[in-house]
């Protein structure tokens, strides 16, 4: 025996750096569904603008007395379920979302107590639609570290909590919905391979919900004002997207030498169809390659990149690359590489 060789072999598995690998999925979306034809009772538009200019058909509204956690747990429950573990088993569950059941306690304290996850820490993130990135990459952190063994990340918003639905600019884009993953540590080659994260405070002006912060408490003035619904200026908005959001998905590739053919699947936020067709172009793909669910859900905020996973998981095979990509208010922006790691 030579044992020379197995020791460099114990040397170089030491020295290789641990990935996380998603080994689990689960998505959950509201059964009200509002359809275009609805939206054309309650504002002045149209089934031919909505889906012209966006691409959405229909979007799901969570119960009036239901809160975000209920979408959380409902997809993790799935989660746990598929992946045959119980949530005492979970380490860390962090939950990405604008729209938390309160400023605090966090979303994600809430849904390990209901869940029944007693070893479990957790946090939420807020990064608008650009926060399941932000979350993926930070639980990916602590598989990576050693520290944890299975760490949940969820991406989930009730949008219509914070939608005016007098707006025709913004309640026809936005639905309800959300989805998780389970994190662990990777037993061979497949994972989380790399990130390019970016933000700009520059976006404050352009998309944001102006009042239920320190800077404007709650009030008559800001009820009168309508300051607790989410204001978004269109035009600027799709103008930052269509360009950052294509330019970090070509950076990440070109990080990863990947190319237009080595890419099996892009998983874009699902906010306006004419944006991931401008990223699918710029990353020369195969529109085949490319996931739209955007017709069904509309704009689920941190929900549209899990739902993608939990939509269309049976597609999906050990080794495919996929590429990740989002853009949110404030701005907030990124893209993720991975190697799927398990088949369906």
């Amino acid at each position: 025996m030579n044992f020379q060789f197995l020791k460099l072999q114990r040397i170089e598995a030491k020295n290789k750096p641990m990935r996380a690998a998603i080994t689990a999925v689960g998505g959950y979306v509201p059964e009200k569904i509002l359809t275009n034809q609805d939206l054309e009772k309650m504002v002045d538009t149209s089934d031919e603008w909505i889906r012209t200019r966006t691409g959405i058909v229909e979007r799901r509204i969570l119960e009036e007395d239901k809160a975000t956690s209920d979408l959380c747990i409902k997809a993790i429950e799935k989660l746990l379920d598929k992946r045959g573990i119980s949530a005492e088993e979970i380490d860390l569950v962090i939950v990405a979302t604008v729209t938390p059941d309160h400023a605090f306690p966090s979303t994600a304290n809430i849904v390990t107590h209901k869940i029944g996850a007693t070893k479990a820490w957790g946090f939420d993130m807020s990064a608008a639609c650009s926060g399941f990135l932000y979350a993926l990459d930070t639980g990916s952190k602590f598989i990576e570290s050693g520290k944890h063994q299975k760490v949940i990340v969820c991406g989930a918003d009730k949008m219509s909590s914070i939608v005016n639905y007098k707006d025709r600019n913004t309640c026809v884009i936005f639905g309800d919905g959300g989805a998780a993953v389970l994190l662990e540590p990777s037993q061979d080659e497949n994972g989380i391979i790399d990130s390019v994260l970016k933000s700009d405070g520059v976006g404050i002006d352009y998309l944001n919900l102006k009042a239920g912060g320190s800077k404007h408490p709650s009030s008559h003035e800001t009820i009168d004002n309508d300051m607790h619904y989410l204001y978004q200026e269109g035009k600027t908005v799709f103008k930052f997207a269509v360009t950052n959001m294509a330019e970090v998905s070509r950076e990440i590739m070109d990080r990863n030498n990947l190319t237009g053919d080595s890419v099996d699947y892009l998983c874009a936020h699902q906010a306006n169809l004419r944006i991931i067709d401008a990223t699918a172009r710029r990353m020369e793909l195969d529109e085949k390659k490319v996931l739209i669910n955007i017709s069904k859900y509309g704009n689920t905020t941190a929900g549209t990149i899990p739902l993608l996973f939990s939509d269309f998981e049976s597609k999906f095979k050990k080794g495919d690359n996929i590429v990740l990509a989002a853009f949110g208010g404030g701005f907030t922006w990124g893209a993720i590489y991975l190697k799927w790691s398990y088949n369906s």
